[in-house]
Parts: structure tokens; sequence; C-alpha cells
């Protein structure tokens, strides 16, 4: 599985490069719990505007 990982992050070019990153940062887009555990370990919270 990690190997896998890994190779999701293979690109040839730098456009191949933003189509990954824009891929799992839409990932994340839908996984708001992520970014929340992220936070929590820094003791950063995100406030409403």
């Amino acid at each position: 599985m990690l190997k896998r990982a890994i190779t999701n992050f293979v690109a040839a070019d730098l456009d191949g490069l933003v189509r990954i990153i824009k891929r799992k940062l839409k990932k994340i887009q839908y996984r708001p719990h992520l970014l929340d555990g992220c936070l929590a370990a820094t003791g950063l919270v995100i406030e409403p505007w």
C-alpha cells in the first residue's frame, strides 16, 4: 500500500505535479476532519470571519 501511495506523487513534469497536487487538495476538501485534526495537533483554531 505504501508503494502505491508513493507512486501517486511521481510526476514527469510541472504540469503533472500541479495536476497531482490539485487532485490531493480536492480530496482534502471533501474530508474536513483531516484539516481539523491537523489544526488540533498544533493548537490552532479556525474562527469564522
